[in-house]
């Protein structure tokens, strides 16, 4: 089996309501013990921030593109 899977801007899904919450949290809140989850965007919801073990905020320092480098396909969208 799996022990991680990662769930790549899934927060940005909810934000824009494509995913039903709530079975996103029903599923989350009945996986395996063992099994690590890492969910990744901007915005998570509070009901996902309340079943999370760890929750992180990042926030930008400094980015490519304001030393003239263009979104590139695969990294930035």
């Amino acid at each position: 089996g799996y022990q991680v899977i990662i769930l790549d801007e899934l927060n940005i899904a909810l934000h824009y309501d494509y995913l039903p919450v709530q079975e996103i949290v029903e599923v989350l809140a009945n996986k395996p013990r063992e099994l690590s989850i890492v969910v990744t965007g901007r915005g998570a919801k509070p009901e996902l921030i309340a079943i999370a073990d760890t929750v992180t905020e990042m926030r930008l320092l400094k980015h490519a593109y304001e030393a003239g480098v263009a979104a590139r396909v695969g990294i930035e969208f």
